[in-house]
C-alpha cells in the first residue's frame, strides 16, 4: 500500500470518528443532564484509547513500533504532549458547551463552525510558528481556506431552525340547524 493510501485511509478515520464525535457528545450531555459529566466520560475514553493502549505497547510489550530515533520520556517532549493533549481536551470541552448552549439540533452547525473553523487556525498557527515557510503556499491554498471560512459563514446563516409549532386548532362547535328550528326563532 503506497504512503499515500494510507495517509488517506487514516485522514479518512480521522473524519469519520470527529465527524460523529459532535452528536454523540451532545446526546451524552443532554443524556447525563451535566456537560461536566459529559467531559468526565470524554477523559474516560481518552484514558482508555491514549493511555492504556500506548502503555501496554510500550511497557509490557516493550514494542513501539512508531519509534524513529532514540524514544525518550524528557521533560521538554512531555510537555509538548501535555500541550496538544490539552488543547485537545480544551476543544472538547467547548464543544460540549457550544451544543448544549446552542440547545436541539445545535451539532447540525455547531460541527461545521468547528471543522472549518479548525484548518483555517491551523493553517496560520502552522505556516506562523510551528513550521514557518519560506515562501508561502499558492494562493489557491489559500483560496480554499477562504472557501472555508464562506462555508462556515453560509452555515450559520442558514442553519436549520425549527419553526415554532402553531397550537392545535380549537374546533368550533356548529349551531345545528336542526336544534335552532326547536321554535326558537
Amino acid at each position: 500500500m503506497s504512503k499515500w493510501a494510507v495517509v488517506l485511509l487514516f485522514v479518512a478515520g480521522a473524519a469519520l470518528s470527529w465527524g460523529v464525535y459532535v452528536p454523540l457528545v451532545h446526546v451524552a450531555a443532554q443524556k447525563l443532564h451535566s456537560n461536566l459529566r459529559a467531559f468526565l466520560f470524554v477523559g474516560v475514553a481518552y484514558f482508555l484509547v491514549a493511555v492504556l493502549i500506548p502503555a501496554f505497547f510500550i511497557f509490557v510489550l516493550g514494542k513501539d513500533p512508531t519509534v524513529k530515533g532514540i524514544p525518550n520520556f524528557n521533560f521538554g517532549p512531555i510537555m509538548w504532549g501535555i500541550a496538544a493533549g490539552t488543547a485537545g481536551a480544551i476543544g472538547a470541552l467547548c464543544v460540549i458547551f457550544a451544543v448544549t448552549t446552542g440547545g436541539k439540533g445545535a451539532a447540525i452547525y455547531v460541527a461545521p463552525l468547528v471543522f472549518a473553523g479548525a484548518p483555517i487556525i491551523n493553517t496560520i498557527a502552522t505556516i506562523t510558528i510551528f513550521h514557518p515557510t519560506k515562501t508561502l503556499p499558492d494562493l489557491r491554498f489559500f483560496l480554499g481556506l477562504i472557501l472555508a471560512a464562506a462555508g462556515a459563514g453560509m452555515v450559520m446563516i442558514y442553519k436549520p431552525v425549527d419553526k415554532p409549532q402553531a397550537p392545535p386548532a380549537v374546533e368550533e362547535k356548529s349551531a345545528d340547524p336542526v336544534a335552532n328550528d326547536a321554535g326558537t326563532s
